[in-house]
């Protein structure tokens, strides 16, 4: 009776790779982001290693873990963001993506973290510079470049739900991780 199961359960988990796989080939960036840099690197089990954004107006991080697990912290309070200090992230498996706001202050520390459940991770970290136009609530604009930002807005709420989608597709591939565990 559980041979059916088993089996159903790796057909599942096959597709959803195959899926995830084919998705990251495919990338596709907005028209408004600007291509500024790549970073790709390597980073060992349960150790950081720290970039510098000096670059004005709305950032794009992009980072593909393409060996083991890497992942994002910014801070524009401190140049060695962690676990632990940080003011933006993204710690999935695969893509991570952080947006940095205009009002940031420059320079952002950047920290990439070798997830402790690989020896080694490696990673491709793309930089975009987001063009578009911002849109307040009461009818005020501001380009990206910041110049008619005089103060810190809250987090967007796109910015929420990107962190809830990021916090369940991360417990949704651990539990995945665990009950493979198990059955084999």
């Amino acid at each position: 009776m559980a041979a059916p199961w088993k089996s159903a359960l790796l057909i599942l988990l096959a597709s959803q790779a195959a899926s995830c796989v084919n998705s990251s080939e495919e990338e596709e960036v907005p028209e408004e982001w600007v291509l500024l840099h790549v970073v790709q690197g390597q980073i060992g089990a349960g150790n950081y290693s720290y970039l510098r954004l000096n670059h004005e107006g709305k950032i794009v991080l992009k980072m593909q873990s393409l060996k083991g697990d890497a992942d994002l912290y910014v801070s524009d309070s401190t140049l060695h963001p962690s676990f632990d200090d940080y003011e933006l992230q993204s710690v999935t498996c695969g893509q991570d993506t952080v947006f940095v706001p205009a009002h940031f202050q420059r320079p952002v520390g950047i920290g990439v973290y070798g997830h402790p459940s690989h020896h080694e991770s490696e990673f491709e970290m793309k930089v975009y510079y987001d063009t578009t136009m911002e849109q307040y609530p009461f009818g005020e604009t501001a380009y990206s470049d910041g110049t008619e930002m005089s103060h810190k807005h809250a987090y967007a709420p796109e910015d929420a739900s990107q962190e809830e989608e990021s916090v369940l597709w991360t417990i949704l591939i651990s539990i995945l991780k665990l009950v493979l565990e198990i059955l084999f």
